[in-house]
This record gives C-alpha cells, structure tokens and sequence, in this order.
C-alpha cells in the first residue's frame, strides 16, 4: 500500500532543488554586480544567510511532521526581512538603475513551499506578499519588477493546482489498492469455503422449511447463514467508502436485503447509480419487502435489471395479495405507507412504481428510475 502523502515527496525535493539553483543564480548576481552595491561586505553576509535558510528549509520540508505553519511562517517571514534590507544593502542608487534585488529569483521559494503544502490559496497568499514587499523595497514599480511579481503569482497558483491534484491522486490509488485488497481476500475466502458448505445450508433451509418447532428454526438460520456467506464471498451488500459524489453501487445496497426469505438477483457487473438515487432506490425496495414480510409472511424475489437508460428493480411475494383499488382506499383512509415510502420516493426521483397485485396470487412491485447523464 502506497504511504500516505507519498506522492508529495517529488515536489518538495524540487522545491528544494529549486531554492539550490536560485541561490547559485544570486551568487551569480553578486559577483556580477557587487562593485555596484552600497555595501558589498553586507551583500556577502546576506548572501550567506540565504544559504543557511536554504539548508534549514530543505532538512525541516523533507520531515512530513515539519511541515506545519511554524516552518511555512518562519520561511515567509525570514524571506521578508532579506527584502527589506535589501534597500540598505544595495542602494537606492543601484535599485533606480535597474539592477534586480539581491534576492532574485531566490525569494519564491516560500511560495513554492506554499503552494505545495496547501493548494492555489496558499500559494497566492505568499506570492502576493512577497510580490508587494518586492515592489514596496524598489520603491518605484518597473515593467520588469511588476512582471516578476506576476509571474511569481502564477507559480503560486499553478503548482498549488498540481500539488492538490497530486494528493488526490494519491488519495485514489490508496482507495483503489485497499479495494484491490479486500477483493483478494473475498477471492481467497471464496476459493476456501467450498461451495458444497452453501449448498448444505440451502439444503438444510429448503427441507426444514415446512417443519415447525426448533426444526423450522434451524432452517430457517440455515438460510439466513447461506445468504449471508453469498454475499461475503460475492462482494454483495459492502459499500465501499468514497467521496460523497461518487457514483453507488446499487447491487451492494440491495444485497443488504438478501436472507433466507429474500432471494436476490443481480446483475454480474456493478449497477453504477449516484449516490441519492441509489440509496433512495434501495430505500423504497425496503418498504416494499417489509409490506411483503408484514403482511405475506412468505418468500420474497428480488431481481435488478440494468437495461443501460434506466434501471429496474422487481419485487414479487408469495403473499396473499390484495384486491384492485385497496391502496386507494388506504390513501383516502390517511394511510400513506405505500404512497410516501414507495411512490413517494419515485416520484422524487422522476421514475415510476408499478404495484400489481391478485388476491391469492401475491404481489408484484415494479420500480424504475431514468440513469442521469451528466
């Protein structure tokens, strides 16, 4: 399994890498122009400065418990102080000539680190105050000093982008190799427990069925037990975790349903449903189970189709049924069980409930809702 924030270790070791570069481009600088500045000895000293904070950010960054605000804070402000004293170091006079800031490209390093610890926002924080320290010490603002300080906004963003992509990238492929995991197991269980111990328990629960007593029972956890085995070796009935926008797996939601008196069928491949009208969906399939289960008392088939526009799920009960117009009797009676658990759900969802029903013969519910396409 991959480690948690692993996937962020490349860009703070170029966050380090770049502030290696930047400060051999100032030394560059400094020796370029150091007969031009008001205090070359000064410019020296601050120079060694920036390579001791560069050691210091590149041994606290690369320790995941480091990376707090007490670092980012102390990067940004010790950033800071070096562009304030640049004035003094330099010169008014070299600054009115054009000569770029001691610092150079150097002091984006802390919008970097920024950026990489906590998105787009906080890299256009630090750009934005380092950009405006910048243009406050050259005391006049030049087309190339107000670029710089754009450009730097745009590293801020930009990386900040691709750092929180890259965490949610990580986050997926955590999510996607627990997932690989348990499905290995599911596998490995399968392959242990031998079929032929489900077919004993569907035996016990079909032979014992019309036996009273402890006997009747017996069969009747047998079934349950072999339901449940089903669905542990199958997958059926375990909701992953996910992001709340992330689409549902309507054959795991029903298969919660499924025991010695509910025979479930489902499609081989997952039947794919946003998260609000899966669990709707499957909400309104349980009130019409626990109609079958109230009032027949007997067996109950559950059975999902995925015709790819919509998706159909079927109940039918061995029950004793009822005549036509009994549940528009029971509205006008005030009881809005079937209305509001079933239809209402339905409705809200903009599919259909198609209840049919036959004194003697059971009854049959018919739920189907559009797929949305987004």
């Amino acid at each position: 399994m991959p480690e948690p924030g692993g996937f962020e270790v490349p860009l703070w070791r170029a966050v380090a890498v770049f502030r290696l570069a930047s400060l051999t481009y100032v030394c560059v600088v400094l020796i370029r122009d150091v007969d031009q500045y008001a205090h070359p000895i000064a410019a020296g000293a601050l120079v060694l400065v920036m390579a001791a904070w560069t050691s210091v950010t590149a041994a606290g960054y690369a320790t995941p418990a480091r990376r707090g605000w007490p670092l980012l804070l102390a990067d940004l402000g010790v950033v800071v102080a070096i562009l304030l004293v640049t004035p003094w170091v330099m010169g008014r006079t070299a600054l009115a000539a054009g000569l770029p800031t001691l610092p150079v490209a150097w002091l984006s390093g802390p919008v970097l680190a920024w950026a990489v610890s906590g998105g787009r926002r906080r890299g256009t924080v630090a750009a934005l105050v380092l950009g405006a320290t910048d243009l406050f010490t050259r005391g006049v603002v030049t087309p190339s000093a107000f670029n710089g300080a754009i450009l730097m906004l745009l590293a801020g963003l930009v990386v900040g982008h691709v750092a929180r992509l890259t965490v949610t990238a990580g986050e997926r492929l955590q999510q996607a190799v627990e997932l690989e995991a348990a499905n290995r197991e599911r596998e490995r269980l399968a392959r242990d427990i031998h079929d032929s111990v489900l077919q004993v328990l569907a035996l016990v629960q079909r032979r014992g069925a019309r036996l009273d007593g402890e006997a009747g029972e017996l069969a009747r956890l047998a079934g349950e037990q072999e339901a449940a085995l089903r669905a542990l070796v199958s997958g059926v009935g375990q909701v992953p975790a996910g992001a709340p926008d992330t689409p549902v797996d309507l054959r795991a939601l029903l298969g919660r349903y499924a025991s010695g008196a509910v025979s479930l069928s489902v499609p081989a491949t997952p039947v794919w449903l946003s998260p609000a009208v899966a669990h709707e969906l499957a909400a309104a399939a349980g009130a019409a189970l626990d109609n079958a289960a109230r009032h027949g008392g007997g067996r109950a088939w559950v059975l999902v189709e995925d015709e790819g526009s919509a998706v159909t799920v079927s109940i039918r009960d061995e029950g004793p049924g009822f005549p036509p117009g009994r549940l528009d009797e029971a509205v006008a009676q005030g009881r809005l069980g079937v209305a509001q658990a079933i239809r209402g759900r339905l409705a809200d969802l903009d599919g259909t409930a198609r209840i049919s029903s036959t004194p003697g013969a059971g009854t049959e519910v018919e739920l189907t809702v559009p797929r949305r396409r987004t």
